[in-house]
């Protein structure tokens, strides 16, 4: 994907985080840590906390990391683990991201995914990004292909709504969706985001 459109997709991740007041972050997927390195500059952001499952990617945050300045460096811990696995270092966050993540794990294990994160975190905020395939036509991916080998799927708006909604009840969420990186009049962003707001009181059933 274009440069620009991944830093829009970036800024709109930070913006929504800032938003929430959160000063504790859980990143699913943090790859080699491009997120928590930005969100590491924000003065209000305390915690940051990142798993992953790819020790290559981790061992490259850890480059980058020893060459952050000592107040932002200290900010942040890495892992790695599985989103799809509960692991109790994951609960006390106020927000969790998801950042172009949930296409890389089987569409079988999503309904584990959305144990681990909103019936056993539940941290106040949580904000999913993922590819929208409507987009790809403008990429010059073909219908029958991916943008990533790696994506075991990639959603259309209606179906990623529908998702978003389905977590949203069956874990007493609020949800609101929307494009991010680009405005096509027809195929919208080249992402889509779900900003999940929990209900205050509200407890699983």
């Amino acid at each position: 994907m274009t440069s620009w459109l991944h830093e829009q997709r970036m800024e709109a991740v930070v913006a929504e985080v800032l938003a929430s007041g959160a000063s504790s972050i859980l990143d699913f997927g943090c790859g080699d840590g491009v997120m928590l390195t930005r969100l590491a500059r924000e003065p209000s952001i305390e915690r940051l906390f990142g798993v992953d499952l790819c020790a290559e990617s981790l061992e490259a945050f850890r480059r980058r990391h020893c060459e952050m300045q000592a107040a932002e460096r200290n900010k942040i811990t890495v892992v790695q683990g599985s989103m799809t696995q509960w692991n109790e270092a994951y609960a006390g966050f106020d927000a969790a991201i998801l950042v172009e993540t949930i296409e890389h794990v089987d569409p079988a294990r999503l309904s584990a995914l959305e144990i681990t994160v909103f019936a056993r975190s539940r941290p106040a905020t949580v904000i999913v990004t993922t590819p929208n395939a409507e987009f790809n036509v403008l990429l010059g991916v073909p219908p029958h292909r991916f943008r990533h080998p790696d994506h075991r799927f990639e959603w259309g708006r209606a179906k990623f709504r529908a998702w978003a909604e389905g977590v949203a009840a069956r874990n007493n969420y609020a949800v609101r969706v929307r494009d991010v990186a680009g405005t096509h009049p027809v195929y919208g962003g080249a992402s889509q985001m779900a900003v999940f707001s929990r209900i205050a009181g509200a407890h699983v059933p």
